[in-house]
């Protein structure tokens, strides 16, 4: 199995039971091992009192791009903590796309870097997320190395 057919999928086991990411809108542009690109169009229930995009709302979608880059290797992985950092405001209409990107997997640690932006390439928020990797698979791969133990 090659390393992109592993991350298709994994994604798609994600995908079958990621029902707060389906709930919020989001669809998946595309993955790779490491990596990810999730898009959401910011509904106007999703503004807050400033009608602005909430900060909840943007953190979900680079959690969930998050999600999908560090579990891309068919290891389940889950976030150990992050930090973001919100740049500009969304508005409702706003077409967001979250990039996510492995910096580093040492064991069973990762560190990624996610950007958001919006449809004019503005950057709305940077988010580091450092992921833990745990027991079990998404899916029964007898050739997977796992990437970590």
């Amino acid at each position: 199995m090659t390393p992109q057919d592993r991350a298709d999928r994994s994604t798609a086991a994600m995908w079958a039971n990621d029902n707060a990411s389906k709930w919020a809108g989001m669809t998946i542009v595309g993955v790779g091992e490491g990596r990810a690109t999730l898009e959401l169009t910011v509904m106007p229930e999703q503004c807050n009192g400033h009608s602005i995009c909430h900060g909840g709302v943007i953190f979900m979608l680079a959690d969930s791009a998050f999600a999908f880059a560090c579990n891309s290797r068919n290891q389940s992985t889950v976030a150990q903590h992050n930090m973001i950092s919100f740049i500009a405001p969304g508005k409702a209409g706003d077409h967001l796309t979250a990039v996510a990107q492995e910096i580093s997997l040492t064991g069973r640690s990762g560190i990624y870097d996610v950007k958001v932006i919006n449809q004019d390439g503005t950057v709305v928020a940077e988010m580091r997320g450092m992921s833990r990797a745990i027991k079990g698979q998404l899916f029964d791969d007898d050739t997977s190395e796992g990437g970590a133990t």
